[in-house]
């Protein structure tokens, strides 16, 4: 599978604006990615008031960029928007294929440290969703801190992507947690994060990909826009699960 992260600075609740960065790093160069992952929130910034720039106009705008880029590039485009629906906002993942074909997870953890959960509904199920014989199970940001709920039970998938807004302050968490969810749940890990400012915090980007044992694969600067690439495996994850098969002897558990 060839995977491309895409890391930019976020312009503060202007869509519009955001669309113009993500069709320049991704539709101005010749990709093979099967699938393209956005930062959490790729449109707006993790605002806390999507009430002021979010309707269903607005959404239906996000989505209907994210399906011409899948027809362009050919490939998934995934990421977290802010997402109105029956009278409430859910920060949203979404991934949209090339023929249209539509999956989203609802994050988990809501980020209380920064009143998100006062703002947004937190979503209850997984969504793992398969391209190209990988399965594939989205995680957005703070969910990155539970090991339970991202707990690969029986080796349910063999990629997890994480899409963040990740602040400069707690950068050595994120490379840690990330590291630590390839390592014990046997399977790639994809971490996207922004770079630049909003009005409450900075980011320092350090978008990652990783393998199963641990291992980076490729990383980006603290301070550039652009894409991260890079091919993973599937029958090197296999061959490695066979091999070493730790999964066996995981402890069983219930998510009440």
């Amino acid at each position: 599978m060839n995977i491309s992260l895409v890391q930019y600075d976020i312009a503060w609740e202007d869509p519009e604006a955001n669309y113009e960065r993500v069709e320049k790093l991704i539709l101005e160069r010749e990709l093979r990615s099967d699938i393209i992952v956005l930062p959490e929130m790729f449109n707006t910034g993790f605002t806390m008031e999507p009430a002021k720039i979010v309707d269903e106009v607005v959404c239906s705008r996000a989505l209907d960029k994210m399906k011409a880029w899948a027809e362009k590039t050919g490939a998934v485009i995934a990421g977290s928007i802010a997402f109105p629906e029956s009278g409430r906002f859910y920060n949203r993942f979404v991934a949209i294929f090339p023929s249209g074909k539509m999956v989203h997870y609802d994050k988990r953890h809501l980020f209380r440290m920064g009143d998100e959960h006062k703002t947004y509904s937190p979503g209850f199920g997984q969504s793992i969703f398969e391209l190209k014989g990988w399965r594939i199970a989205p995680f957005i940001c703070y969910d990155l801190r539970f090991p339970v709920w991202n707990r690969n039970v029986n080796n349910s998938y063999d990629l997890a992507l994480y899409s963040a807004n990740w602040p400069e302050n707690r950068k050595s968490v994120w490379f840690t947690l990330l590291n630590a969810r390839a390592i014990e749940n046997q399977c790639y890990v994809a971490g996207v994060n922004r770079i630049g400012m909003d009005p409450a915090c900075t980011y320092p980007g350090g978008s990652i990909l990783i393998d199963y044992k641990g291992n980076v694969l490729s990383e980006a600067s603290s301070s550039d826009e652009g894409l991260l690439e890079q091919t993973f495996s599937l029958e090197s994850l296999r061959r490695f699960r066979e091999k070493f098969p730790a999964w066996m002897d995981a402890d069983p558990f219930d998510i009440l």
